[in-house]
């Protein structure tokens, strides 16, 4: 199998919010341990990567966050959408579409004859 990938620069907040929207309101942890599940272990998020990423969230309005306790009865914050956060995941998702159909078509898998 091909090994972990790093995140590429721009994704990691559409994959946040998107992991929100599905799932609803998560404390850190929740939201890294589902993006790995997600990609099929493909991806791993680290602490310095997630939480300045959660944290750029929030002071843009895309997140929220509030105090509860964790499975583990510990004091966590999570993270939800804010009506911000859903224009912004309808966009980027838009926008990540367009771009992946133009990366297909110069790929060669939009070939149409």
């Amino acid at each position: 199998m091909g090994g972990e990938m790093d995140v590429k620069q721009g994704t990691l907040s559409l994959m946040i919010l998107r992991t929100l929207d599905v799932l609803g309101p998560l404390h850190g942890y929740g939201v890294a341990r589902r993006i790995e599940e997600t990609s099929g272990d493909r991806l791993s998020l680290n602490y310095g990567t997630l939480y300045p990423a959660l944290v750029k969230l929030e002071q843009e309005g895309c997140v929220e966050w509030e105090s509860r306790r964790s499975e583990n009865n510990r004091r966590a914050k999570y993270y939800s959408l804010t009506p911000a956060g859903r224009k912004r995941l309808a966009r980027e998702t838009r926008e990540w579409h367009e771009v992946a159909d133009v990366m297909a078509a110069f790929l060669g898998l939009g070939e149409t004859t």
